[in-house]
């Protein structure tokens, strides 16, 4: 059970849990259908960026079940942030919608739209991130997609009506747009956040440290001199390293890396530090307290686990009110139940919502 404290990178998931949850059946009631759509968002925030991403994304709306034939009816949103190494439609077959969205609403959660952006990148994902290398994600999610979609579909426009969620790197991006834009959202779910302290001098996360394995292999050339998207996991510390250290006067990559050679440049790898949030989240305590609600899960088999640990450890030290689930589980294998049983309705009990 979550449970509520007052005060109190790897990113996507392996391949087996992905496969064991996109076959696992549902128990629940049967549901009638709400819809999918894929459409194609441009963001002002990702235009120049110098990785050349495409600044128009594909984007995955649900619509709930009512939404077509309810048309005076305006509806709370909340939008899922995918994992590293994976696109949006990857995660819409993760999460099985839009079976899993009308399983939760059929068993009593409200009726919600859900909004999957994709934010995979020539380095495998963004890490939801400002940087004139990949451009500015943060802006993207809480303005240019907040604005589309309020622009184009029936939505209740108001913070209190508006929810973000993620795994993994979804999940770390989701407390760092969450800290930093407590104007746009009304409620926060991260899941199995990763990210929440990387420090290339201790090695790291398990991402990094599998990184620095292949540098130490390689003289300490960490980064190829073209990104290559298939490259997946290995591609992990130049994404994060584009995120987190740009450097326009750095080509081709336009990014600075931790190491060079073997030896650590502290300098670059305090940027890794400084956009962790173990270190940022004492500095944005007064946002986080503005939220209508705040939870976080992690499996306690999951290589990540630790650090969200901490992270319920350091809400409840600064005060920050929130709900904090360790359950059994690894970094993936349920990823989409809790989606559908728990991530739904949080929303649905926390955000405000319509008739």
């Amino acid at each position: 059970m979550l449970a509520l404290r007052k005060g109190l990178a790897f990113s996507v998931v392996a391949s087996a849990g992905f496969a064991a949850i996109a076959n696992s059946a549902s128990v629940l009631a049967q549901p009638s259908g709400g819809s999918l759509e894929q459409i194609r968002v441009h963001g002002s925030a990702l235009d120049g960026n110098l990785t050349g991403d495409d600044a128009t994304r594909d984007v995955f709306v649900y619509l709930p079940p009512s939404y077509s034939h309810d048309t005076a009816r305006r509806y709370p949103v909340v939008y899922f942030l995918h994992g590293y190494t994976a696109t949006a439609d990857a995660y819409v077959r993760f999460l099985e919608l839009p079976h899993a969205a009308d399983t939760a609403m059929a068993n009593g959660s409200s009726e919600l739209i859900i909004v999957l952006p994709d934010a995979f990148t020539a380095w495998s994902g963004s890490m939801y991130s400002s940087s004139p290398t990949t451009g500015d994600w943060e802006s993207y999610i809480a303005r240019d997609l907040v604005a589309y979609i309020d622009g184009h579909y029936r939505t209740m426009a108001q913070r209190e009506s508006r929810g973000l969620a993620g795994h993994s790197m979804g999940g770390y991006g989701t407390m760092r747009i969450g800290m930093k834009r407590p104007g746009v959202f009304g409620a926060l779910y991260a899941m199995s956040s990763c990210c929440l302290l990387i420090d290339p001098a201790q090695g790291g996360d398990a991402v990094m440290r599998a990184a620095r394995e292949r540098a130490g292999a390689t003289g300490g050339e960490l980064a190829p001199t073209r990104p290559d998207p298939a490259a997946g996991f290995a591609n992990a510390l130049s994404a994060q390293a584009a995120a987190w250290a740009p450097n326009p006067a750095n080509p081709p990559n336009f990014f600075d890396l931790p190491f060079k050679d073997g030896e650590l440049d502290p300098l670059v790898a305090a940027k890794w530090i400084a956009n962790a949030p173990l270190v940022m989240v004492d500095q944005y305590v007064p946002s986080l307290n503005e939220y209508r609600a705040i939870a976080l899960d992690v499996g306690n088999a999951d290589p990540l686990g630790a650090d969200n640990v901490r992270l319920d450890a350091a809400l409840t030290r600064l005060g920050v009110e929130h709900a904090f689930e360790q359950y059994e589980g690894d970094h993936g294998n349920r990823v989409r139940e809790r989606f559908a049983t728990k991530v739904l309705p949080f929303f649905s009990r926390h955000l405000q919502l319509g008739r």
